[in-house]
């Protein structure tokens, strides 16, 4: 397990929510904890972990999710597929 993918991940857990996750790093974290992540034309992102799937709308001009309904999003799908800190 790679302590940098773990810093990520729990940043999207963070209290308040985070509004700088860095998508290429998170991304990769992603992918290092199994999940398979779908670019589309339309600057959304499909992320698949197990059987559960979300769609994510990605930044359009910087390189950060800055959205915090998104990131609720995110954690929440993430806790739907046992991808929490403190589970890794």
């Amino acid at each position: 397990m790679s302590h940098k993918h773990k810093v990520i991940l729990e940043k999207v857990f963070a209290h308040p929510i985070a509004t700088n996750l860095n998508w290429k790093k998170l991304s990769h974290a992603l992918e290092h904890y199994g999940a398979e992540i779908e670019l589309s034309k339309s600057n959304h992102a499909k992320v698949k972990i197990k059987d559960l799937e979300v769609s994510l709308s990605l930044p359009h001009h910087g390189h950060e999710i800055s959205d915090k309904s998104e990131v609720t999003r995110l954690r929440h799908f993430l806790e739907q597929a046992a991808l929490t800190p403190d589970q890794l």
